[in-house]
């Protein structure tokens, strides 16, 4: 019997058809599972981190920014990417304070590695809660323009169920957090 969780691809060749510092795509020319030939488009990301940042009175950081790709303003939970090489807790521990002038005492992982969209992107990111938190001052990048807003944790799990917060590893997070707190 054959293992189902075997590879069924064969990878023929491999090629970046375009590269910046946060994405790269590839074409890969491909022998499909069908056994016939085929190309198979590939975004190669950064590692995503995410971070629930909660106040002492169990207030959650959001932050909201104008989303360039979909053309709209987007409510979320502390995001970034890891530089190469870099630890996801470190690379959440730099967004937490860029984008939300923010530093923490105790960090603790949430759930586990999860593949964002694992369809036609590479893309892993790595989840954590962050408590006892102090103000530093935020640096956000130039590509950043930020609100930063305090929510109570049962209005942040509203806005997930109501729409009003869309960001697809946002809601991963806040929900995994939630079913956690039981």
């Amino acid at each position: 019997m054959q293992n189902p969780e075997r590879n069924p691809w064969k990878t023929l060749s491999s090629e970046v058809k375009y590269q910046n510092p946060w994405i790269s795509v590839r074409e890969d020319q491909v022998i499909r599972p069908d056994g016939q030939p085929g190309i198979y488009g590939v975004v190669d990301c950064r590692v995503a981190t995410g971070v629930l940042a909660f106040s002492e009175d169990d207030e959650l950081y959001l932050v909201g920014q104008y989303r360039y790709a979909l053309g709209c303003y987007s409510w979320e939970i502390i995001e970034g990417g890891a530089e190469t090489g870099e630890d996801p807790l470190e690379a959440c521990k730099r967004e937490l304070q860029e984008e939300a002038g923010l530093v923490a005492e105790r960090w603790e992982p949430l759930g586990h590695e999860i593949h964002l969209s694992n369809c036609h992107s590479s893309e892993r990111g790595f989840l954590f809660v962050a408590h006892g938190l102090s103000h530093v001052g935020a640096t956000p990048e130039g590509t950043e323009e930020l609100q930063v807003k305090k929510v109570p944790w049962r209005e942040a799990v509203s806005m997930v169920a109501q729409g009003n917060i869309t960001d697809a590893f946002s809601i991963m997070a806040i929900l995994l957090y939630d079913r956690q707190r039981g």
